[in-house]
């Protein structure tokens, strides 16, 4: 199965992509969606080009399954407020790519990777290298949605099956009167 993790930002963006094969887990790739080329104030399009940005990596690795990591609340709302539309655009490109998409925590995913809960950037970019046997670091970004990848992966075949059952489906009740219900 490959799976693809993603570690939303505005500016920018982390992917990472990785195969598991039973417990076996295999590097394919990672990198970054950057925005900052734009101008801080055109939001849409910072936007279109991290729906864009993660369509087309869909589109080249083929992934299974996908995670992303859920927004925390920041101190200051309007940060939040922006890196949760940021996630928006990339959770939508990967529902209109057909993608199941698993959600984790960042204390989540980091007790997954590196066996605690509150470990720092540079402590997941060392158990990420080690998981995958990277021969150098990963940056920041690709490192936190690589660990997302691996994340799903340690979540096991209940993961699976539970993003099997949430697949989109249209339901055909007579109970639903109007519009197409998901």
């Amino acid at each position: 199965m490959r799976i693809l993790g993603i570690d939303p930002g505005l500016q920018i963006a982390g992917f990472g992509v990785v195969d598991m094969d039973g417990q076996d887990l295999r590097y394919v790739a990672s990198g970054t969606i950057k925005t900052t080329h734009l101008e801080r104030s055109d939001l849409p399009g910072r936007l279109k080009v991290l729906f864009d940005g993660v369509r087309e990596v869909v589109q080249r690795y083929q992934p299974d399954s996908a995670s992303v990591e859920i927004v925390f609340v920041n101190v200051n709302p309007q940060a939040t407020l922006l890196l949760g539309q940021a996630r928006g655009a990339c959770v939508t490109a990967l529902v209109s790519s057909d993608l199941a998409v698993a959600e984790y925590t960042a204390l989540q995913m980091k007790k997954a990777v590196a066996g605690y809960g509150k470990a720092g950037k540079a402590e997941v970019q060392q158990m990420v290298m080690r998981l995958l046997k990277l021969p150098a670091l990963p940056g920041k970004d690709a490192a936190d949605a690589l660990g997302l990848a691996i994340t799903h992966a340690h979540a096991g075949r209940s993961a699976a099956l539970l993003s099997a059952a949430a697949t989109l489906s249209p339901k055909s009740s007579a109970s639903y009167k109007a519009g197409r219900h998901y």
